[in-house]
């Protein structure tokens, strides 16, 4: 067996193919950790802080493991990364000759069937029709991710996706996604991503049969997002665009097969859905199914009949085409999606709906997932190692548990190896308005743009809301002299990808960003010097989900706030912060605007939740940080 304390020592290995390689504080001890829980067949949960070097922590035991593994992370960018780069490397350095397999969602794959009918006028979508066209002969995976040339955005990508609603056969000899599956089921080891890991779950849940490969261990990264995930494949959602869509291709089809009954009753079909959408709120928003109920009941029953009579008139022509039993299923989950939303009985949960400028998304949300979770994570069979930079709340894993259902876990807890206490300096101005103040984004920025001038590299803005940060673009463009020769990006601009790729170029630009901002974003050295954060984030109370688990909360004697919206919320600043030290050498300042860390009581839990920082309200204090790491940095240039 590896000895993983010398493994990752001053003498690795992994200096032959990492020239930049390092030993980190806890990095070999995690390792030790895993490897005694997957050769114990228990559960762990792990905090690993920035810099611990986690990927190789969990790769090196599970490799050695000679055990059926699946590795799930969190995004499907990743999930590339995992599988093309990290894994191979790890493989080759200890030696061990592992069969390997990528394993995404069926969007991701190209359907050659699709393909093939796919046309278009528009002159955008016909060139990217062309190029995918011209791709299919080189891919052996089909996997939509090695295209390059095309907008993410594209409209190209809804017409040659491999989907379950519109695939003609699940057998189809040339399917990738059914290759892709096929080679899971075969290899030691799997990378998937949580999407597809709850997918199964909830599959399984259902009675369905296995959708990933059974596994001895289930390493779970980034595990701090499964909560909310899990909630999603748990409950029932349906929007307008996914009927929008099933509606124009069974359109197709009919006309194909001059089926003049089944036309008439799929255009009654689309009439439905717009009167639907005539009756629903015109403002967007989330709301309630209750509140808006009485608008909305008839409009759902009477779409739910003509799914039903389109579903009879399909019946009577099944045997004309192969892919009508397949839409007939598709229509089929539609209707009883949509008949759950008017019928309580049906199914238990929240009933909402969220209106925005593209769609109408119909939504039931179980409340508490963690029972059902239970005892899929309890089994004595599975090994189950979920490890993440910030899933526990003052090295407190209570709040993860109860969430998803854990129980009997052992835990760990491994600290950032970087100096975060001399390295990283978190201001907290004290001469601003409440963050619940109508003029505190705009006092906010004129604060925190004095700071501009103190910082060398790039700067980050972290808003808690779409609102705010549009706020913000206005301000600059008013305020161009503030940011003088700084380039001023903003999320919605371009794709994130992009945006990051500017930043990083300039060196010292400014970019504007929300949520998907807050985590998973790695920006290193003097390109990012400073994060500005304007609110602590907490969800909206409005919000209809989180009032509806707020109050279920109570109906169970508990109280809302510190069990659900503190938590919640201390673990999304411990994201946002932890977009500033990316590497060792990395220094820089951290601005929390909102006054509440300071003078409400329970300010003193987010901070101590942080990594060790030190914490200061003296402005010219900042000045003494960042001057002594500039001369810092100039002598160790010398």
């Amino acid at each position: 067996m590896t000895n993983f304390s010398n493994f990752f020592g001053e003498n690795s290995p992994l200096k032959r193919v990492l020239p930049g390689f390092r030993p980190r504080k806890g990095q070999g001890e995690m390792a030790i950790d895993i490897c005694d829980a997957i050769n114990r067949k228990e559960n762990l949960i792990i905090e690993a802080g920035t810099g611990i070097g986690k990927t190789f922590a969990y790769l090196a035991p599970a490799l050695m493991s000679g055990k059926k593994i699946i590795i799930s992370t969190g995004t499907k960018t990743l999930q590339d990364q995992l599988y093309r780069r990290d894994l191979p490397l790890i493989a080759k350095v200890l030696g061990r000759p592992v069969s390997t397999s990528l394993l995404k969602g069926r969007s991701n794959y190209l359907c050659l069937h699709r393909l093939d009918n796919a046309t278009s006028n528009d002159k955008t979508i016909s060139q990217d029709l062309k190029i995918i066209n011209e791709w299919k002969f080189q891919t052996d995976t089909g996997d939509l991710s090695e295209i390059s040339g095309i907008s993410e955005t594209s409209n190209v990508w809804s017409m040659v996706t491999c989907s379950n609603d519109n695939c003609p056969s699940p057998s189809y000899d040339q399917c990738y996604f059914s290759k892709a599956r096929k080679l899971a089921q075969k290899t030691d080891l799997s990378v998937i991503n949580h999407h597809l890991l709850f997918a199964d779950i909830a599959m399984k849940e259902e009675g369905f049969s296995d959708f990933l490969p059974e596994a001895e261990v289930i390493i779970v990264d980034e595990a701090h997002q499964i909560p909310d995930i899990a909630t999603q494949f748990f409950g029932k959602s349906i929007g307008t665009i996914e009927i929008e869509r099933f509606i124009k291709e069974l359109l197709l089809k009919a006309i194909v097969l001059n089926e003049a009954k089944t036309i008439k009753s799929i255009d009654n079909l689309s009439k439905n859905l717009k009167k639907f959408v005539i009756s629903s709120p015109k403002k967007e928003g989330r709301y309630e199914f209750h509140e808006i109920e009485s608008q909305l009941n008839k409009p759902i029953s009477d779409l739910c009949l003509a799914m039903r009579e389109v579903a009879k008139s399909l019946a009577s022509i099944a045997g004309k085409d192969e892919s009508l039993g397949v839409m007939s299923e598709t229509l089929e989950k539609y209707y009883f999606r949509l008949n759950s939303i008017i019928d309580p009985f049906l199914e238990d949960g929240l009933r909402w709906i969220e209106v925005t400028s593209r769609s109408i998304r119909l939504n039931i949300t179980p409340l508490d997932i963690g029972n059902r979770l239970s005892h899929q994570f309890n089994m004595s069979h599975q090994a189950w190692i979920f490890t993440s930079a910030t899933i526990a709340i003052d090295n407190d894993f209570t709040h993860f548990k109860d969430r998803i259902g854990l129980k009997n876990t052992l835990e760990s807890n491994y600290p950032s190896p970087y100096t975060t206490d001399k390295n990283a300096l978190i201001y907290l101005p004290k001469d601003l308005p409440d963050a619940s103040n109508r003029e505190f984004t705009k006092e906010m920025l004129k604060n925190t743009s004095k700071l501009l001038n103190l910082i060398e590299g790039g700067v980050f803005f972290l808003f808690t809301s779409n609102k705010s940060l549009y706020e913000a673009k206005r301000w600059f463009s008013k305020n161009k002299k503030i940011i003088k020769k700084r380039v001023l990006l903003s999320q919605g601009d371009s794709s994130r990808e992009e945006l990051l790729m500017k930043f990083r170029e300039d060196g010292k630009g400014v970019l504007l960003g929300t949520k998907s901002f807050w985590e998973g974003v790695d920006v290193r050295g003097a390109a990012l010097k400073m994060v500005i954060i304007d609110k602590l984030p907490f969800k909206s109370p409005a919000d209809p989900l989180m009032m509806a688990r707020l109050e279920h909360i109570k109906q169970h004697g508990g109280n809302g706030f510190i069990e659900h919206q503190l938590p919640t919320a201390v673990l999304s600043l411990k994201q946002g912060v932890g977009r500033l030290l990316r590497d060792q050498n990395d220094y820089g300042l951290i601005v929390i605007c909102d006054n509440r860390i300071q003078n409400k009581s329970y300010g003193a839990v987010f901070k101590k939740s942080l990594a060790p920082m030190r914490f200061t309200d003296d402005r010219h204090k900042i000045s003494q940080f960042l001057e002594s790491h500039q001369i810092n940095n100039h002598d160790s240039k010398q």
